[in-house]
This record gives structure tokens, sequence and C-alpha cells, in this order.
């Protein structure tokens, strides 16, 4: 055949023009040829040209920034331009080939030049949008008018000609003349708007300011559409992950629409304009603010999803048409070629009704609706999940402006606790979020249902809705399951908490329970706890499985439903394309129904969060003074007044005043002392905390500047109160208070007023604005930051400033000893420190910050005597007073007053007495002696104090135990020691990278094992049954279908005649009917196996995932416990802690759904592809590649997903506790005025978030897209082989249906593969980090001897033998104790003595064998304690801890947890302890209750408590290691006396502190550095006037 332009038929003339040149229709195609070549001549040299430069861009945004109005248009029509150029092209070769004679190239190249054309139309537009240069768009413009002039010619030509809209040809060129006509109009705009040509000033265009930052990185909102669509932008983000962790540097800021700031802005106001003049108290609704400012983009994503589920139909449609005309093909493709339409121009014209006939058609059609629907579905879900996002950040931002403007009561009064704070925004803001995630759905799954329907109904008659019905009658029960499933989550939830709580008790008390040997019986109350922990997660399980079970079971009982009451309707089966189509149709429907019982139960729970938010957002607020929300120009001038202004005026002055304020005290002028000079005034002031009912009344009073004022009085009198009454916390009744806003005299003295100051400090005097002031409440707040931002709070740093701050508070000891000085993080996730260090920081805090007024609220109450001297004299009296600072001291020392320049008495609310010292001295004889009394024994108790060793010393060595555990802790992080060590070792990409994208296998087969061998072989084995069976199913269906339409084909006249007619069938139909009774018993069978199969899999999957939680939890619980006491030195507690909490609950709750989902998907792809492959073995060619994309796309997406997640998850946290921080500390932070620096902390924290989110589901949604793109390609692929494959007659029909319905599903399902695999990934490590601890060594339980062997009452003298002892905490440490040798009497009291770290402490432990004895020996009577069973040794001895550890229960269950002793002997014990008459008093008596930690007791009831502990266990060896460090004087004295009696037979080792303790001693040991130094009666060491123990003595005294 030759080829020829115009074709070369015989006897005609394909190029005569004698009827004119137009009429020729060759030269019509070929003048169709000419703009598109103009195009590619002129086009290609310019893009090289520029492809060459582009290496001259600057910015690397600008390749992002779409400048050209009518963009998306464009990008839309020249799609579809594209494809309407494929549809011609297709049109001409059909054309082409009907034409016997030889080949017409003018047919379909003119098309395919079109097509190459239009591509690089749209290459050259993005190139000249990126590079900014309009002038060259000319190029296009002419174009686009060419082509529109050459196409409308021939269309006028067709016209003339009678070819019209039923032939095809003449339908796609007039679109091509809209298109064209279309694009010409976008490019006139362009001219339009952006004036670059013909006219005189073009205009200038800058690119957006989120583009000219280049911290912007989410470009979703800048990129061109094809890149929107397809998250092309995201390639770097996500291919560069595999190289290096993806970083919150790598994702940078939000685009400036996406922050809270803005989206807050847009609903406060949707909020605030609710609220109508007329009805100004009317609550107005979240929803429809929300609506107002969210409103357009959920219409937008409505819009998308609609188009989407409509684009879905064509999938089954496309199927039916494909089998029915192969058939047809099959039958007809010898029926002559008359049929296909007439000749114009002696060339072929195709009929237009004979488009949607042809197979191949059908088949990219199918491609095409499957691209374009993916596409609008993640552009719906993306729009969704952005506005989510949006709506997530703006009710942030709401509900942290209520919380700062909160009023005290409610928080005091407990109408809003901080737990309900901290749900409204854990809990509560994201449920918002989700349910506007999946509200589309509410919209559209009705109509996709409906749709549905009408199409089953359509292609099966009336038995369609029988199974329709099927599935909508299911859809209550799953509802009903879905709301059971909440129910047991909360049930299992209070379990866990529960769990919890008796397993941090146990962590944090395991020395004890260790040296007494009471392991097992807390072991087995946890046990006990996650026993119905697991119960309730058994319920969940089963209904998990049920509703797993709805989800695979319902389609196939509506398919069994449908077709047995097709065949009793019409007698028959149906035919292929029916049938599958039905198929298709049903897997469709179900994802819907499924999906709107989660959307259902979304949309009750939004609901309740809104009721609860708006009930929030109702409740009352501060009392609205003027210096609240006075005029800004106020709070502005306050700022430039005051120093530490948090507001960033005039930030550069107040620095150089502090330092010349701070270094030159001198310069000051002595302020006059009239009594006027008032600070803050209170007249007949009385204030409520909101129960009406007022708290302080009848208040009149007066702080005087720039002086020392003490508020005096009882416990609850109203200190308290009284300043934050001042300080505008507290409602007021009646009366008013001034604050004073005279400038301040720093700032005279510099001669520097300002002269808006001199302007407005008249009306400033009678104004009620007030400064910041600096307030220090009694229970101590602290930020979760470092030590020094703790301090500085958000002022400028000065060093010298900062260093007499701390020195005043005593603070530097502490400082040194936190691991990294005061850049320590200390605060709810930090360190925790103890009462009296946390209250010397709140305190630093308020001396730190410059402002004139400090109110410090009782700083002594958790500090010991030297440290509140120092205090009052470094700090109060030199700090504060140098700096002529107004302070208001609140204070229960008396011993103080005399300090005080105005003091204020109070009683019962009111003021009792106001004055000096002198005052109070003549006017109130009672009141002075009062106080005097009670000073006198203050200072005896001041006496005693300063014999003992300080609290404080005590709390110090507190906090250096916690930290350093005998050594430095070197893993202070949470992280998995190996993972670091890895990561440094390998600093070489290549292994890095491969170890990132590799699938843990060995803790997935770890997390199998633990399951139990049983159960996965159980698991695999029916999974593997039930993808058979449904398998089965579908091909059972297929042979029925086909076996009908071999024998229908010919008798299919008479049998159309004989169901008319209800005659009888013709002969063959006997056999039909036959068929059929043997068809349909087999699928029935086949339905019941599979919906059996499908309960019995998703069970075996919930409750292999159950046992392997109850092996995994049940195991490391006793690992740790039994771990040796150094595991826990130096494994930091909130390690361990995770482990029983964030790990444990992902592997109760979330690997088995995940597990169960994985193995589903992956299944179906697998059975799918196996299908199509058997059918059409052709489609395994295609196969290799897509495997190959495929495998890419999974390992490039798994670590990305995995870092984005990290960092969703660790911005998350500091966000949640920014807010419960803020909500704790309100009155500080009222007080200082930072509202705003917090304000502005919130969004920063909110922002970052909400990128980390973003990121994610951006990246989920770049999974997605190519995913699904990669499904629609095997769906074409196996289309175009098997209508290939049919055309050579190698199977039946009825496969082919099959093929592609399996096909459609794999499209779903792909996507589903990869994320599970993620998520898996993800959750595994929780199986690891477990798994890491199940390697700990345990201790050695067992011994050498039998516990049969030890005599029932040993120790009975308690002697002890110490020969050659060697001690140290490790194999690997040195040791701590060297060859020490020591001889005690039985009933000897021994006291050692040493310095800290000398081996005191360690020789106790010996005794109990908790260290790691390598050498020598301790006998006692007899025996070598080494050789006995520990539980034996441990439970024969007892010891006193220095540290009081109570556990939550009752008293009894404290001091006897076996319960093996009478009541008697417990009162006995008590009554040693000199507790009897205390708990007496108590309700209950020996059952009273003891909180978490003894917490309502006293430390020293505490350390008394554990001495009973000691003596009900009676047993003749006591060991006490300083057990008597936070007990008075008094207290003290008695216990020694009773050691003395009480156990007087027995041996006592007292490991001492204060060396006084053990004067009375038999024997005493000095020890230094692990050896003993002296050994004898104290009375002849006292005589080496040089020996250790006398120095000591002398110390002591």
């Amino acid at each position: 055949m030759a080829l020829s332009f115009c074709g070369s038929d015989e006897g005609i003339n394909a190029y005569s023009v004698e009827n004119g040149v137009l009429n020729n229709g060759c030269f019509v195609d070929a003048l169709n040829l000419v703009p598109h070549v103009f195009l590619l001549f002129i086009t290609f040299p310019i893009l090289f040209i520029g492809w060459g430069s582009q290496s001259s861009k600057v910015q690397i945004h600008h390749n992002t920034w779409l400048h050209f109005p009518g963009h998306n248009l464009r990008w839309i029509l020249t799609f579809s331009l594209l494809f309407v150029h494929v549809c011609e092209f297709a049109e001409g070769i059909v054309s082409n080939n009907r034409m016997m004679g030889t080949n017409h190239l003018h047919l379909y190249m003119p098309a395919f030049m079109g097509f190459v054309a239009a591509t690089t139309s749209v290459v050259y537009y993005h190139n000249i949008e990126t590079s900014n240069f309009p002038k060259l768009l000319l190029v296009l413009f002419i174009y686009w008018v060419l082509a529109f002039i050459t196409k409308s010619i021939k269309l006028w030509k067709y016209a003339e000609y009678k070819v019209g809209p039923q032939h095809l040809r003449f339908c796609i060129t007039a679109l091509l003349v809209i298109l064209y006509g279309l694009l010409m109009a976008v490019e006139v705009n362009v001219i339009r708007v952006r004036k670059y040509v013909f006219f005189a000033n073009p205009q200038k265009v800058k690119p957006p300011e989120d583009l000219q930052d280049l911290g912007v990185r989410f470009l979703q909102p800048f990129v061109n559409l094809l890149s929107k669509a397809t998250y092309w932008w995201m390639n770097p983000l996500i291919i560069g992950a595999h190289k290096r962790p993806i970083e919150l540097k790598k994702i940078g800021k939000l685009p400036i629409a996406m922050r809270a700031l803005t989206n807050y802005l847009r609903l406060k106001d949707a909020y605030e304009d609710q609220r109508t003049a007329e009805d100004p108290d009317r609550a107005p609704s979240i929803w429809r603010s929300m609506y107002r400012a969210f409103g357009r983009p959920i219409l937008l994503s409505s819009t998308f999803r609609y188009l989407a589920d409509l684009l879905g139909f064509a999938g089954p449609l496309c199927i039916s048409g494909i089998v029915k005309y192969l058939k047809d093909d099959d039958d007809g493709a010898t029926s002559g070629k008359e049929t296909m339409g007439e000749t114009y121009f002696n060339v072929h014209f195709m009929h237009s009704s004979k488009l949607l006939q042809n197979t191949s058609v059908l088949a990219v059609l199918l491609f095409l609706a499957l691209i374009l629907q993916r596409t609008f579905l993640q552009a719906s879900y993306y729009v969704t999940i952005e506005t989510g996002i949006n709506l997530r950040g703006a009710l942030l931002a709401m509900i942290y402006n209520k919380i700062l403007r909160l009023s005290t009561s409610n928080m005091s009064m407990g109408e809003m606790t901080l737990g309900q704070i901290n749900n409204l925004v854990a809990i509560e803001t994201n449920q918002l979020m989700w349910f506007l995630f999946l509200c589309p759905n509410l919209w559209a799954m009705p109509v996709q249902i409906v749709m549905g329907v009408i199409l089953l109904y359509y292609l099966l008659g009336w038995s369609a809705l029988v199974g329709a019905s099927v599935i909508v009658l299911l859809a209550p029960l799953q509802y009903l399951i879905a709301t059971k499933l909440a129910d047991t989550q909360k049930s299992t939830l209070e379990h866990s908490t529960d769990r919890l709580k008796k397993t941090t008790e146990i962590l944090k008390g395991i020395k004890l329970l260790k040296l007494y040997a009471w392991e097992n019986i807390f072991c087995d109350s946890v046990e006990e706890t996650r026993g119905k922990e697991l119960t309730s997660l058994k319920t969940f399980a089963f209904y998990t499985s049920l509703s797993i079970f709805m989800n695979a079971a319902i389609p196939i009982a509506a398919v069994l439903a449908t077709f047995v009451m097709h065949h009793f309707i019409n007698k028959t089966g149906p035919t292929p394309s029916e049938a599958f189509a039905a198929l298709a149709l049903f897997h469709i429907l179900v994802t819907p129904l499924f999906l709107l019982s989660t959307v259902v139960r979304f949309a009750v729970k939004a609901l309740v969060s809104v009721q609860k938010l708006s009930e929030f957002l109702q409740s009352d607020e501060i009392g609205d003074d003027s210096w609240r929300n006075g005029d800004i120009s106020v709070s502005f001038e306050a700022g430039k007044k005051h120093l530490g202004a948090t507001k960033a005026i005039n930030r550069k002055q107040p620095i150089r005043y502090q330092m010349d304020n701070y270094e030159q005290p001198t310069r000051r002028q002595m302020r006059p002392t009239e009594t006027e000079d008032v600070a803050v005034k209170v007249s007949n002031g009385s204030f409520t905390w909101g129960s009406n009912l007022s708290t302080l009344s009848d208040i009149n009073i007066r702080i005087p500047t720039g002086q020392l004022t003490m508020i005096v009085g009882q416990v609850g009198c109203g200190k308290s109160s009284l300043l934050l009454a001042m300080l505008g916390e507290m409602q007021t009744i009646d009366g008013r208070v001034y604050w004073s806003n005279l400038p301040d005299c720093e700032m005279i003295h510099e001669g520097n007023i300002s002269w808006s100051e001199t302007e407005e400090s008249d009306e400033d005097i009678r104004s009620k604005n007030r400064y910041s002031v600096a307030y220090a409440a009694q229970k101590s707040w602290l930020l979760n930051a470092t030590v020094e931002e703790n301090i500085t709070f958000g002022s400028p740093f000065s060093k010298q400033r900062y260093k007499a701050v701390i020195d005043a508070c005593s603070l530097q000891p502490d400082i040194d000893l936190l691991p990294f000085g005061d850049q320590t993080e200390i605060g709810e996730r930090g360190i925790n420190l103890s009462g009296g260090q946390r209250q010397r920081i709140c305190v630093a805090r308020a001396l730190y910050q410059n402002t004139n007024i400090v109110f410090l609220d009782d700083p002594f109450s958790a500090l010991d005597i030297h440290l509140s001297d120092h205090l009052m004299q470094e700090g109060i009296l030199k700090f504060l007073q140098d700096d002529k600072r107004t302070v208001v001291l609140v204070t229960h020392k008396l011993q103080y007053l005399i300090h005080a320049d105005w003091i204020i008495a109070m009683k019962d609310g009111s003021i009792l007495r106001e004055g000096t010292l002198k005052d109070i001295q003549t006017h109130d004889v009672e009141l002075y002696d009062h106080w005097k009394t009670l000073m006198n024994r203050q200072d005896q108790e001041l006496e005693k104090d300063i014999q003992q060793d300080s609290q404080t010393m005590l709390e110090r060595k507190t906090l250096r135990r916690a930290f350093y555990s005998r050594e430095a802790k070197n893993q202070i992080d949470d992280e998995d020691e190996e993972e670091e060590v890895e990561e440094e070792d390998d600093d070489n990409l290549s292994t890095t990278t491969n170890r990132r994208s590799k699938i843990p296998w060995k803790v997935c087969w770890c997390y199998m094992s633990s399951g139990g061998f049983f159960m996965v072989f159980l698991m695999v084995s029916c999974k593997l049954l039930k993808h058979s069976v449904i398998v089965a199913i579908d091909y059972w269906l297929a042979l029925w279908t086909s076996s009908k339409t071999n024998q229908s084909a010919a008798n299919a006249t008479s049998l159309a005649d004989s169901i008319s007619s209800n005659t009888t069938l013709p002969t063959p139909s006997i056999s039909e009917a036959q068929n059929d009774s043997y068809y349909l018993p087999v699928f029935i069978i086949l339905c019941a196996a599979g919906i059996t199969l499908c309960l019995i899999t998703s069970l075996t999957v919930e409750f292999l995932g159950l046992s392997a939680a109850t092996n995994l939890h049940h195991n490391l619980l006793n690992k740790i416990i039994h771990a040796p006491i150094r595991f826990f030195d130096i494994t930091p507690l909130g390690q361990i802690l995770n482990r029983f909490s964030a790990d444990t609950n992902i592997i109760d709750q979330h690997i088995p759904p995940t597990l169960e989902s994985l193995t589903r998907s992956t299944l179906l792809c697998l059975s799918a592809i196996g299908v199509i492959s058997s059918i059409t073995p052709m489609f395994l060619i295609a196969l290799v590649p897509l495997a190959v994309a495929f495998y890419f796309i999974q390992k490039y997406f798994r670590v990305a997903s995995k870092d984005l997640q990290d960092l969703d998850d660790s911005t998350q946290l500091p966000l949640l506790c920014h807010f419960s921080e803020t909500a704790e500390g309100l009155t500080t932070i009222r007080a200082f005025r930072h509202e705003a620096r917090f304000k502005q902390r919130m969004l920063e924290l909110t922002d970052t978030n909400n990128t980390a989110y973003l990121f994610l589901s951006a990246a989920n949604r770049w999974l997605e897209v190519r995913t699904d793109y990669l499904g629609a390609v095997i769906v074409l692929t196996a289309a175009g082989a098997s209508i290939w494959s049919l055309r050579y007659g190698l199977h039946s029909v009825g496969l082919v249906g099959l093929g592609l319905t399996y096909a459609l599903t794999v499209t779903n399902y792909l996507n589903w593969v990869v994320r599970n695999l993620a998520d898996l990934e993800v959750q595994m490590s929780a199986v690891k980090k477990v798994n890491s601890f199940l390697s700990t060594e345990s201790e050695n339980y067992e011994g050498s001897m039998d516990t049969s062997q030890v005599p029932e009452n040993w120790p009975q003298d308690g002697e002890i033998k110490i020969q050659g002892l060697c001690v140290r905490y490790d194999p690997m440490l040195k040791p701590v104790l060297k060859h020490v040798n020591a001889y005690i009497k039985p009933g000897q009291k021994v006291g050692i003595c040493g310095r800290t770290g000398s081996g005191k402490s360690s020789l106790s432990l010996a005794f109990f064998n908790m260290v790691d004895i390598f050498e020598g020996k301790i006998i006692i009577d007899g025996i070598d304690i080494c050789k006995l069973p520990l539980q034996t040794l441990r439970s024969r001895l007892s010891i006193i801890l220095q540290d009081p550890v109570l556990f939550s229960g009752s008293i009894r269950f404290n001091l006897d947890p076996e319960r093996t002793c009478t009541d008697d002997r417990l009162w006995e014990a008590l009554e040693i302890a000199q507790l009897k008459n205390m708990v007496k008093a108590l309700p209950g008596g020996l059952d009273a209750v003891v909180t978490e930690g003894g917490e309502n007791f006293s430390v020293g009831q505490r350390q008394l408590f554990c001495l009973a502990r000691a003596f009900v266990r009676k047993s003749s060896i006591l060991i006490m290691d300083e057990a008597t460090a936070s007990i008075d004087m008094a207290t003290e004295n008695i216990l020694q006396k009773v050691v003395m009696t009480a156990f007087a037979d027995r041996t006592v080792v007292t490991i001492a502190h204060r060396v006084h303790t053990i004067l009375t001693a038999d024997l005493v040991i000095v020890m230094k550095r692990g050896n003993i130094l002296e050994y004898d009666k104290p009375e002849t060491l006292l005589e080496q006037e040089d020996g250790m123990f006398a120095s000591f003595v002398k110390a002591d005294m």
C-alpha cells in the first residue's frame, strides 16, 4: 500500500481543483496543517534557547508562580484540546481503514500534528510563565487565531456538503472550533489585563508575598494545574527524604492564607457578626460562623466529589459495554462493511452512534474516566483537608484567646477544669477537623447510593433492588456496631489509665519493692487491671472484626440475593455484560455504606464538640476594666514607660536603662517620703470569687510606692485573694482599685521624659491603667522551657542582673546539679524539681522582671530557714529595695515584720490593721503581743532548724540522685540506643538510605511469634482460603453467564418470543434450565462459604493481635520488675513509662486493624492480578514495568511518610503543653501582661504542627494519585489485552468481564497497600522498642540454696561477718567498695558515717544483694547471703530508706501488703512510730486512704510510716539509711529512744548523715572512698583529735 497524502485511488484525481480550491477535501486538510507547523517552527528554537539559559533564574520559587490571568482555564482547555485531537486521530485511522484502497494520510496526519502542537503550546506557555516574559505569548495568540480560521473553513465546507452532526468527524471539528475560539479569548484577556503589547505602559507584576519569602515550602496553592492535580511539586521532598530525613527546616512555613492567625480572624469575624445590636446576648452559632468562614472551599470540594462519584459509574457501564460489544464484534465481524456511514469528498465518514459501540474506544474511555475520577477525588480530599486544618488552627486560636480572658473564679470554682480545656484542645478541635474531612461524604453518599441503585435497576430489573435492599438494611447494623466500638474504647481507656497509674507507682518505688521482696504482689495487681483491660479489648476486637466482616460479606450477600432473585423472576441467569457490571456496581455501593456509619458517628460527635465549644466560648470572662481593653494608645504609652515592655515599641531604650539603673544605683534621686506617694489604692473594695458571697469585704488599703509592704494573717484569711483583687482577677462587687501612673522617677532622672508622657500624665493619674506587675504566685508555675527562659520570661537578657538574681535566690548550687546547667528543660515534660526549687525559680522570675511593682505571694512557704533568710536579705531588702521597687509581700514568717515599711494585718476577709510596726505597737498592743509570742515560737524552731541538716540539702541530694545515679546518665534521650549508634557510624548516604527503606521483617516476625504459631497459621490459611473462595464465586459467575450466551446465541429470537408469550420453551432451553439448576446451588454454596470465611478471618486476625498484645505486655512487665536496680538508674523513668503507655496502646489497638487491612488489600490486589493474568497471559508483559514503578513509589513514600508522621507527632506535644501551661499560669501571665507574647507563641506552635500535618496529607495525596494512575493503566492494559486476545478467539466473553471487574478493584486497593505498609512500619517501631527492653537481664532470683534448707527463723541472732567485700554496680564500672572487712556482734548498734559518695549506701545495698558482689562475702548467722534465693534473703531483713515511699491504697496495705499480720501488730508498730493517735483520728483507721505517693501526709509523717513498716517486719537485723533526715528534732529524739528499746536485742545498722545520731552507738565505722578508715567505739574515736570522726563531730556541733 503506497503512502500518499491525499491517497491514490484508481479513477479519482485526488489533486484536481476544478470545483474550486476549497472544495477539494484534501486541500482543506492540508490547510489545517499550516498553523501547527508554524507553531512548531517558531517555538522550538525559543524553547531550546530558553532552556539553555534556565540557570539565570534567581529565586527558587519563581518557577511556581502563576501570573497570567485565566491560567487554570487555559490548562483545562488545552487538556480538552489534546483529548479531542486524540479522538480525531482515532476517527481518521478508522475511516482510513474502511477505505479499501490506499492510505489517505490527510485523514489523520493533521490530527497528529495538532496533538503535538497543542502539547508544545502548553510546555511553551509554562516556560514563558515561569520566566515572566509575556511578549512571547504573541506567538500563541497568532497560532490560536490561525487554527481557529482553518478549522472554521473546514466546518463551513462540511456544512455546505450536508455533512451533519450524525457524522463523527463533523462533531469533532465543531468541538475543535469552539476550543480554539475559547483559547483565543483567554489569550486576548491576558493582553487586556497585562497590557504587554499594543499598550504604552505594560503592567508590572510582583510575585505574591509568600513566594518572596523563601521560607514557604508548601507550594500547592502556587503551582500550575497539572502539578496541583498530581502533586508533582512534592517530588523533590519525597525523593530527597530517602537520602536524609525530613526536618522541620525542610518543610518551612505555612503560606499566609493557611496560617492560624488569618483563619482565626476569618472565623472570629463570622462569629462576632452574629452578635446583632438588637440581641447582644444571643449566643452566636459556631456552625454558622464555620459555614461563613469556610463554606466556599467545602462547596468546591463537594463539587469535585460529585464529579468523581458520577465518573465512578463509568467503570461498570464501560465494562458492560465492552463485554456486550466484544460479543457483537465476534458475531458481526463478517456481516459486511456497508453499515458504516457514507462517502463525501471521496473519503469515508463514520457515524457518531458507532463511536460508543467500539470496544477499543470504550477501553480508552474507561481509562480516561478512571484518571479523571481519581484526580477529582484526590482534589476533593485535599481541599477538605486543607480546610479542616485551617479550621483547626482558627479554633485553637479562638480557644486560646478565650483562655487568656477566662475569669479566675471559673478555674478555681471548678466550672472549667484543666482537663476540660485540654480535652477541648486535644479532642474537640480534632473531631471538628475530622468532621470537615468527612463532611462532603454526607451529601455525596446518598447521591451515589441512589445513582447506583438506579443503574442496577436499569441493568437487572427488579432483582437488583433486592440486592440493594440487602445492603441498605444492613447499614443500621453497621452504625450500631460503630457506636458499640466507641463505647468499648472508652472503657478500655479507663482501665489502661488505671493500669498506668499502678505501673508508675511501681516504677517510682521500685527500690523499696525490691528491698522488701514485694515485686510480685504489686506485679499481680497490675496484671489484674491488665486483665480487665484485655476483657474490654476482647469486646473491642470482636466488634472490630464484626465490622470488617460486614464490609467484606455484604457485597457477597447482595450479589447472591440479586442473582438468585433474578433466577426466580426471569427464570434465567443474567448475561455476562449485566452480571459483571452489577458486580462492579455492588463493589462501588459498599464503600459509601460502610463509610456512612463512620460519617454519621463523626457527625454526632461533631455536634457534641460544638456544643462544648460554644459553652466554653460563652463562659465568664474577667472583669472589663478600662486597662483591660482600653484605648490602644494608653497601653502603648504604658509600654513606653515601664521597662520590660512586651510590646516591641522602644525595645532598645529599656535595655540601656536597665544596665544603667543596675550599675549605678548611686545616681538615684532619693524619693520624697510624703504619704501621698501611693502605688496602689483600694477604696471600699468588696470582692468575690463569683459565688455572690463576698470573699473580701470593706477593704481600704494603700500600698506606698517604693517601699516594702507586708500582708500577714492566719491561713485562709484572704491574703492571696487581696493580691489577686488588686490585679483585677476577682469580681468587684463594689469599690475600686486605683493604680497610680506617675511617670517613673528612673526616667525622670535620666532626663528622658518624652512628650507623650508629660502630656498624658494628668489623665493617667486618674485612669485605672496599670503596668505589668511582677507576680510570684503561691503555687509555683513553671514553663516548659529552660531555667534561663523561665527566669527571664521574655525580658531582654542582661548577664549581670541575671547573676545577681540567681545569687539572691541561691539557685546556683541547684543549677550546677542540672545536667545542662541553666539550659536544662524544666517543667511539665522536663526535669522534675522539688517544691522549694520551683518556688525559688518563680521568685527569681519576679525579681528579674524590670517592673515597678512586685507582688510576692508567700515565697517562703516551701523554703527552709537558711534560704528564706538569704532571700529576704539579699533578694527583697537588697535587690528590690535598692531599685526602689514597690514590693508587696504575703508571708507567715513574722520575724521579718521588723523589715517592713508598711504592714497590713488581715482577718477573715477584711483588714484588721494597717500601718507601720511602730503604729501597731502603740495602738494595738494585743495584736503586737500575739505576734511576739508567735515570733518566739518561730525563733525556737529556727534554732532547732539550724541544728539539723537543712531541707534544701536534702532536695539537692535527691536531685543529684535523680541525675547522676552513680554516674552521669549518658542517655537522656528516649531513643533506642542501638539506633543512635548506627546513625553515627554510617555517614555515607548509601547505608543510611538502605536502612531507612527496609521493612523491619525481624520485628514483624517477633510480633507474629508472640501471637502464637497456631494463630498465625490459622490466620494465614483462613486469609488464603477466603480470597480463593471469593475468586471462585466470581469465576463461577463468569462460567454461568458465559454458558448462557453460548447457547442463547443460536436461539436468541425464539427465546425472546417464548419469554414474552410464556409458551413452552424450545428444546435448547431445557438444557439451559438444567444448566441453571446445576450452576445455581454451587453458586449459593460458594457464597455461603465466602461469608463464613469472612467472619472467621476477621476474628482470627483480631485475636492474633490480642494474644500478641497480651504476651508482649506480660513479658515486658515481668522483665522490668525483675530487672536489677542498675537498670532503673540508667534508664529514665519516662522512657520506661512510654513503653507501658504509648507503645502498649499501639500494640493493643492499632497494629491488628492495620495488619488486617494490609493483608486484605494485598491479597485482593494479588488475586486480581492473578485472575487477569490467567485470563490474558499477555497482561504479564505489561505488568513488569508497572511493578517496578509501584516498587519505587512505595519505597520513596514509606520513608517520607514516616518522617512526616514523626514531625506531626513531635510538633503536637508542645502545642498541647502550651495550652495546659497557659491555663495553669493564667494569673501570672495576666499580672505580667504577657498575653501578646503567649498568643504569638501559640500561633507559631499551631502553624508548625499544621505545616507538618499538611505535608503529611499532601504526601498521602501524592501517593494516592500515583497508585490510582497505575491502577488506571492496569485497567487499560487488561482491557486492551483481553480485546486483542478475543479477536483471536482465545476465551469466552464472561471471563473478560471477570478480568475487568477485578482490574477495577485493584485501583481501589493499591494505595491502601502502601499506606498500610507505611503505617505498619511506624507501628512496628513500638514492638521494636518493647523488644529492646525484653532483652534486659533479670536478677538472679534462684540462688544456689533451696528455700527448704534455710532455717525457718533465720537470721535469729543477727551476727554479721563481712570478709574482703568488693562491690560494683555494673561489671563495666569501677568497684565502689574495696576489700571491706567487719564483724558485727548480735544485737550491736552500729553507726556508719562518711562523706557523700564514700560507699555508705552501697554497703547497705550489699546486705540485700542488690549490687554486684564480685569478691568476698557477707555471712549472716552462718549463711553466705549470695547463695540464698533473693526472695528469702530480702524478706528476712528490713531496711528504712532515706526517701519515704508510700503507695496509694490503705494504711494497712502500706504497712503489710502481704496481709500476714494481725491488727494488733500493726497498731503496735504505729505506736512505736508515734503515729497511733494520728491514724486513730483518720476516718477508717487502718483502712484510711493513702493518696498517690502519700501526698496527703507530710514528709515527716511519711518517714514515720516507713519506720512503722520496718517494725512490722520482726527481723533481727534492721538497716536504717539516713532514716531521720526529714523529721523534726523532738520526734527524732523520741525515735532514737524507741529504736534503742524496741530493737534492744536486734542488730541495727544506721547510716548517718548527722553524726550526733550515732554518738550512742556501740560501734562506729567511718568510710572513705569505699574503704573502712576508722573502726571502733565512738568514745575511743573521739579521743583521736586528728581523726576523721572527731572532725565530723566538731563540724556537726
